[in-house]
């Protein structure tokens, strides 16, 4: 069955091109039918610039308002009722639409989807979840990576519940691990004793858990495949996010600059080309196209700002198949039974 997906057309930094241009690829790819969310006149006249678009399953929704990139989320989630995330949340909501998808500023994105669609009952905070690539060529979950940066230890445990879920979910039938994934707390050693106050109260909750948990993990095996969930808070998890972006970034040009020093290298590269393409795709933050709020009574993506057309087209794909996953329900079962658990514990 086709599902139906609200994109905010008015979040990127140069929307609405990217969402029209994701929203043509994934109708015809997703098997999705996709509302674009945003200022009629301004999206209908990007749409009506891809004739491609005709018939097929694409509508404007008109909200009349934006919050820009720079805009304090409380403050504009409070004065502007009727923007462009706001209008798509609420199609979620009412049953209009079954996720939301949208690349603007995120606190505001985090805190109009809470107040919009609610939480889980049991949960205190949505957490924003990012898929890493790593060595071990599966991949690896980091979460938050930038919803919450004020954190309790309950909240760590709360998230590490959710990590779990949200990996044996997406990656079912994918990984070796899938059944069973590997549950790291990141710190700055292995040792129970070190890390930060939040950290050390945080573990023992965690290890109480019914999880496969490893304890305490440290920044470097967010890349080698050790662990298949890392758990920390969104100050942490959002400093490792936009490093790991710049690392990227980095990495190709400095490439792009030795494999163009010489001849012999430029007929090298030739000769290797298929291998770099696999590399940039495996670190192509497109591919992945956005991070879900995990522990919402909804479904809701927050893509990167910069996204093009295939990392919108990619969020929509992933805003898709939660849906369709029935992750929330499992997520608040399991975070009722850990609070059974710990009430019959005191």
């Amino acid at each position: 069955m086709s599902l139906t997906i609200a994109v905010d057309a008015m979040g990127s930094d140069c929307a609405p091109q990217p969402e029209v241009e994701g929203a043509i690829q994934a109708v015809r790819q997703c098997n999705v039918r996709v509302l674009l969310v945003g200022q009629q006149d301004v999206v209908s006249a990007e749409l009506a610039r891809h004739p491609e678009a005709a018939g097929l399953p694409i509508e404007v929704v008109h909200a009349s308002e934006t919050i820009g990139m720079e805009e304090k989320a409380a403050q504009a989630v409070k004065v502007k009722r009727d923007s462009s995330m706001r209008v798509g949340l609420r199609l979620v909501k009412d049953g209009t639409a079954d996720g939301f998808v949208s690349a603007g500023n995120t606190g505001a994105a985090m805190v109009t989807a809470k107040l919009v669609l609610g939480v889980i009952a049991g949960v205190d905070r949505p957490a924003l979840a990012t898929v890493f690539p790593n060595s071990a060529r599966t991949a690896t979950i980091l979460l938050d990576v930038g919803a919450n940066v004020d954190c309790k230890p309950q909240n760590l445990q709360q998230f590490a519940i959710m990590g779990d879920i949200y990996f044996r979910s997406i990656f079912a039938g994918r990984f070796p691990t899938a059944s069973n994934p590997r549950v790291g707390l990141l710190s700055v050693g292995e040792e129970e004793a070190k890390g930060n106050e939040l950290t050390r109260e945080a573990l023992p909750l965690i290890k109480a858990l019914p999880l496969n948990f490893l304890g305490n993990v440290e920044g470097r095996d967010l890349y080698n495949g050790r662990a298949d969930v890392i758990v920390c808070d969104g100050f942490v998890g959002n400093v490792a996010l936009k490093i790991s972006e710049g690392m990227v970034g980095a990495v190709r040009a400095i490439l792009k600059e030795s494999l163009q020093a010489s001849l012999i290298r430029k007929i090298g590269f030739l000769l290797s080309r298929g291998a770099f393409q696999d590399f940039r795709k495996r670190l192509d933050y497109s591919e992945y196209g956005g991070a879900p709020l995990l522990g919402l009574r909804g479904v809701a993506i927050v893509s990167h700002g910069s996204s093009n057309g295939t990392a919108i087209k990619n969020a929509i794909r992933v805003a898709s198949e939660f849906a369709r996953s029935g992750l929330n329900q499992l997520i608040e079962q399991k975070i009722h039974a850990a609070q059974d658990r710990t009430s019959a514990a005191e």
